[in-house]
C-alpha cells in the first residue's frame, strides 16, 4: 500500500500530539503531588518542628494517592532523621524509587537506603549484647564491692593481731656487731660465778603430786589440778581410778 504525502503528515501530526499529551500529562502529575492539600499541610508542620504532624499529614496524602512518590520521600526524611525509625525510612525510600526509578536523585536515595539498613542491623544486633553487658558491669561491680569490704575486715584483724603480738627482736648476721637496742635484757644481769670442774646436767623437772582425800575422783583430781582427765591417767598408769583410796600419791603431768 502507498501513502499518500498528505496521509503522512496527518500520521505524523497525529503521533506528535499523542506524545505531547503524554508530556503535557506526566509532568503536572508529580506537580500535582506537591499541591495536595494533605501535603502541603505536612510541609506546614515539617517547619514548624511538629514531626510527628507532618507525618499524619503526609500519611493522608498518600491515602489520597498511594502513587505519591513526594508523600514517600517526605516521609522517608522524617524517619532518617527527625523521628527515628530506620525500617520505616527504608520503606519509603523504596517506595519513592519504585514510583520514580529515573529519579535525578537516585543514586542519592540508595545510599541513605544503605545506611538505613546498617543502622537498623545495628539495633538489632547489638541491643541484646549491651543488656548483658550491663548485667556483668553490675555483678562485676558487687563482686568488687564485697573484695573491698573483705579486704578492709582483713587489713582491721591484722592491725589487731600486731598491736597484741610482740615480735622477737631480729637476729643479726654471724660476724656482725649486735647493736645495743638489738641486745636482749638477759645481759645486763650480773654473770653467776663460774664452779670449777662442772660438767652440763640435765636438770630433771620437778614433779608435782597429790595425795587422795575421802570423796575424791580422777575427774575430781583433774578439774583441780588445771590437767585433762587423761593426761592424768597417763601419768598414774598403773593407778585403779575406780578403786581410789584415801592416802594414795598421784604424779600430776605437766610443768
Amino acid at each position: 500500500m502507498m501513502f499518500s504525502p498528505s496521509r503522512f503528515r496527518s500520521v505524523l501530526a497525529l503521533a506528535g500530539a499523542l506524545a505531547l499529551n503524554g508530556c503535557l500529562q506526566s509532568a503536572p502529575s508529580q506537580m500535582d503531588e506537591e499541591k495536595e492539600p494533605h501535603f502541603l499541610a505536612g510541609k506546614t508542620h515539617f517547619n514548624d518542628m511538629d514531626f510527628r504532624g507532618a507525618i499524619g499529614s503526609y500519611e493522608k496524602a498518600l491515602e489520597v494517592n498511594p502513587r505519591s512518590g513526594a508523600a514517600h520521600f517526605e516521609l522517608a526524611v522524617i524517619f532518617e532523621k527527625r523521628e527515628p525509625d530506620p525500617a520505616a525510612a527504608i520503606y519509603h525510600f523504596e517506595q519513592y524509587l519504585r514510583l520514580r526509578p529515573t529519579a535525578d536523585n537516585a543514586d542519592v536515595v540508595k545510599q541513605h537506603i544503605m545506611a538505613c539498613k546498617q543502622e537498623l542491623a545495628r539495633a538489632v544486633c547489638l541491643a541484646p549484647v549491651t543488656e548483658r553487658q550491663q548485667r556483668d558491669f553490675e555483678r562485676y561491680a558487687e563482686e568488687n564491692k564485697r573484695l573491698k569490704e573483705d579486704i578492709a575486715t582483713w587489713k582491721a584483724e591484722a592491725t589487731r593481731l600486731r598491736g597484741m603480738t610482740n615480735p622477737p627482736p631480729a637476729l643479726a648476721p654471724p660476724g656482725s656487731a649486735v647493736p645495743a637496742s638489738a641486745t636482749p635484757r638477759t645481759r645486763e644481769l650480773p654473770e653467776l660465778p663460774a664452779i670449777a670442774n662442772s660438767s652440763p646436767r640435765t636438770v630433771a623437772p620437778s614433779r608435782r603430786t597429790y595425795t587422795v582425800r575421802q570423796g575424791d575422783t580422777m575427774a575430781g583430781i583433774a578439774k583441780k589440778s588445771g590437767l585433762k582427765l587423761d593426761m592424768l591417767m597417763a601419768a598414774n598408769p598403773r593407778l585403779d581410778p575406780r578403786h581410789l583410796r584415801p592416802g594414795q600419791t598421784l604424779t600430776l603431768a605437766g610443768p
